[in-house]
């Protein structure tokens, strides 16, 4: 691919979302929902793999592009030679069918304008047959139907398996094209106005956009960031997807690609307190039962992620007819990590569910039930070895961060009981557990040489994740470990201001070959670190850092690569955002105390 990753925009319709980019192409979408196969994948392979293109004719890239307000519509402008034309991109709210809408405008002069669209279903492996239907292009091909139209009718002609089109748009004129998924077997969906359906857009962007309650100085950045995290929302059930993508990779050429379009419970403490701290709380409550309904069950059984819906089968496979992106492959779908055992997301989950309590989010009884049968089980659990948090495809082991979100665990339960005595549960048990875990994990996760707690037991190598152990109140931000760890962190994993996850150098812990850009989420739990501890002007400094390796469009990915000064991996990554609304916050907070 030539585009960069950060030369991709995001459109969709809170179930589903597409990748443009800013050569006018269309090269990521997956119908019906985001975790369904693509039927424009040239993301991670080529054109022949599926796009849709409408750029002016003989141009490259646009000349420059913004999405409209506090809005998911994505505006082009291509300035020519001859005149200038801007594109509207947009996905309608769905009503029945899925909808792609781009409106093509004449600016000012006359400019000639070229179509290309190539559809290839199942990830870019099947060729679909089409055909004409009452003004219609059809494409079908197995459970997939594709109905393409434009208004005014344009002309089009079939070229080698595409469909290609030729019109010319000059100042005041407009032509729409609207393309709409829907099953093979069913009759054509009913059709949508394209002007209709982007007035209704923005005013519904703009109404949601309306409730956020943060008015601080990274007002733009925090509502582009909330913005995202909505659009990664599976709205018929709630759940937030972690990325829209598969396989965009952490090293480019390498094998770290991974399929990301499912729910973490890893994101759920703090995507809920983000959500809390702004005012949506509609948005916290859906995400919270989904919570509840995908963690119901056997404590035991419990996994690391999930479904869009709660599905628990995420079997991964490879696409070998796909070059991946930049060359990297595989290109995988699906994800083995969710068999993993990862004793954080205990902690997580009861973290989230208090954090929602606090928030006076409504409770169902059942809800403490369920958290009391999962510390039933890490009662015993928090002792064995683990995968841990980056979900390492090397031997278990005794990672800190599990251990640190197991106290975090008990911690909640304590509170909870202490504040509300009209539930039931053994608060001096869950005390007992609490200070069996810190007791072990200052003991044996600390390496009192280096002042600094470790990734795990009698390891010498460092972890991030124990830059959150002042965040979770594990211990105070000016106590001397703490310290010790951030100045361990950030001399070790540091590069410049962003931060790696942990050293993929020599035996990784990873059990992975090749390297991987800084991690974008990690180098925001610095800046929070930074806050906390007295370093106010560091951590502004650090923040707007990170603020300028946003593309043009306010997006990040999971990772970024200094050296080469591009981003990395999957996109755009909800982890990333969230850190970034976050630390806003924790700013925020300080300039307000101050």
């Amino acid at each position: 691919m030539t585009q960069r990753i950060e030369d991709y925009a995001l459109i969709g319709d809170l179930q589903t979302a597409a990748l443009v980019g800013a050569d006018g192409s269309v090269d990521w979408l997956c119908l019906p929902r985001f975790d369904s196969a693509a039927c424009f994948a040239a993301l991670v392979g080529d054109e022949e793999n599926g796009h849709w293109r409408i750029a002016p004719k003989g141009a490259d890239r646009c000349t420059g592009r913004r999405y409209v307000g506090d809005s998911l519509v994505l505006e082009t402008v291509w300035e020519t030679r001859t005149g200038t034309v801007r594109v509207l991109d947009f996905m309608p709210q769905r009503d029945e069918a899925p909808d792609v809408v781009r409106i093509v405008e004449g600016v000012s002069g006359s400019v000639e304008m070229a179509g290309t669209l190539r559809l290839r279903f199942d990830y870019g492996s099947v060729v679909p047959w089409m055909r004409r239907s009452d003004g219609h292009r059809v494409a079908v091909a197995g459970p997939d139907s594709v109905w393409l139209r434009s208004e005014p009718e344009v002309k089009t002609w079939g070229q080698q398996f595409s469909t290609c089109s030729s019109f010319t748009v000059a100042a005041g004129e407009s032509v729409s094209f609207v393309l709409t998924w829907h099953p093979s077997h069913q009759s054509r969906p009913d059709l949508v106005d394209p002007h209709e359906s982007l007035r209704h857009c923005l005013e519904d962007w703009e109404a949601w956009a309306s409730k956020c309650g943060y008015e601080g100085p990274y007002r733009d950045a925090v509502m582009r960031s909330l913005i995202t995290l909505k659009a990664l929302t599976y709205a018929p059930t709630g759940g937030i997807v972690a990325a829209p993508t598969t396989s965009l990779p952490e090293e480019l050429g390498g094998v770290r690609n991974w399929d990301y379009r499912f729910c973490w419970l890893r994101d759920s403490t703090l995507t809920l307190g983000s959500l809390v701290a702004v005012g949506y709380l509609d948005e916290a409550a859906q995400w919270r039962d989904w919570l509840l309904r995908a963690v119901a069950g056997d404590p035991a059984d419990l996994q690391i992620m999930y479904g869009l819906a709660g599905e628990r089968r995420l079997p991964e496979f490879e696409l070998s007819w796909l070059g991946g992106y930049g060359g990297s492959v595989p290109v995988r779908v699906g994800n083995d990590a969710a068999n993993q055992l990862q004793l954080d997301v205990y902690g997580e989950v009861i973290d989230s569910l208090f954090i929602a309590r606090q928030a006076g989010l409504k409770t169902e009884r059942h809800a403490w039930n369920i958290q009391l049968s999962l510390l039933g089980f890490l009662e015993t659990a928090w002792r064995e070895p683990d995968e841990g948090l980056w979900e390492v495809r090397g031997p278990r082991r005794h990672f800190v961060h599990s251990k640190v979100m197991a106290w975090v665990a008990a911690d909640r339960a304590v509170r909870t009981l202490e504040a509300d005595r009209s539930l039931h549960g053994e608060v001096d048990r869950w005390r007992e557990m609490r200070d069996a875990v810190h007791r072990e994990v200052c003991e044996k996760g600390f390496d009192p040489e280096r002042n600094t707690f470790t990734q795990s037991y009698g390891s010498k190598e460092l972890d991030a994740a124990t830059l959150l152990i002042p965040h979770v109140g594990f211990l105070p931000p000016d106590d001397p470990r703490v310290l010790g760890t951030i100045a361990a962190v950030q001399a070790e994993l540091g590069n410049g201001p962003l931060v790696r996850r942990y050293s993929t150098e020599g035996v990784s812990v990873d059990g992975l070959p090749g390297d991987e850009g800084t991690f974008l989420a990690c180098s925001f739990w610095l800046t929070d670190a930074l806050c906390m501890t007295g370093r106010h002007e560091e951590a502004r400094e650090l923040f707007e850092r990170l603020l300028s390796l946003r593309n043009d469009l306010g997006l990040l990915s999971e990772e970024y690569d200094p050296v080469a000064g591009r981003q990395l991996g999957n996109f755009p990554q909800a982890f990333s955002h969230i850190g970034l609304v976050n630390t806003a916050l924790a700013l925020q907070e300080y300039d307000t105390a101050g």
